[in-house]
């Protein structure tokens, strides 16, 4: 039985007519198989997270889009609800201004009273609630977005197209007009501010002329 020498460390059988060059090869492939996996491992780990960060990148890309995809979504929804809800009301207002014309006729000749006067007062009440605003008032410049001209005349005291007279008012809801108020015009009289201006310049004219030649003269 062969007794181990304490104090030595055991070492690769590399043959006896070996060269230097391959024993120091021999050693160096046997510390290279006892070095710790650690470092292996580590770089697993790496490439794991690696792959975890690009998955998480491209799933945050397609939340935010799909985020904004529902921003709108909800928009557009708000938008076609208000737009359904403002043409049913103008639809529904339509129908009753011929009542509010009834009612507004009735009031200029007096004959608003009793009950009538409460129910029609209820029916003013209710379309405002819906947002109807009436508009027209005699005297204010002609606009033919807002106003439909069924009369024309001529005035000498007006100095551009004026509404003289309220047929029937307009009315609206918010910004839409569901019907332009329709009115009778009057534009100024044609010639009328040559005239004025021929007249003033007479005038002038006259007084120069006496002041040159020492005032009018006396008879």
């Amino acid at each position: 039985m062969t007794e181990e020498t304490p104090g030595f460390d055991e070492k690769p059988d590399v043959p006896s007519d070996a060269a230097p060059e391959d024993a120091a090869q021999a050693e160096s492939a046997d510390k290279a198989g006892s070095a710790p996996a650690g470092d292996v491992t580590d770089v697993a780990l790496q490439a794991q997270l690696d792959q975890v960060r690009t998955a998480l990148n491209e799933r945050t890309t397609d939340l935010q889009r799909l985020q904004a995809e529902y921003q709108n979504y909800r928009r557009r929804v708000e938008r076609d609800r208000i737009t359904v809800k403002d043409i049913a009301a103008a639809n529904l207002l339509s129908e009753l201004l011929p009542t509010l014309d009834d009612v507004g006729r009735a009031r200029e000749h007096g004959e608003l009273v009793g009950g009538f006067k409460s129910v029609a007062e209820s029916l003013e009440t209710v379309v405002a609630k819906l947002g109807l605003q009436q508009f027209g008032k005699e005297g204010e410049p002609f606009d033919p977005t807002i106003h439909e001209a069924l009369m024309h005349s001529y005035a000498p005291d007006v100095t551009e197209t004026t509404c003289v007279a309220i047929l029937q008012p307009g009315y609206r809801i918010g910004e839409r007009t569901i019907r332009p108020a329709r009115v009778a015009v009057a534009e100024p009289q044609p010639g009328a501010q040559g005239t004025k201006s021929g007249s003033e310049d007479d005038a002038k004219g006259a007084k120069a002329s006496d002041e040159e030649s020492g005032g009018p003269e006396e008879g």
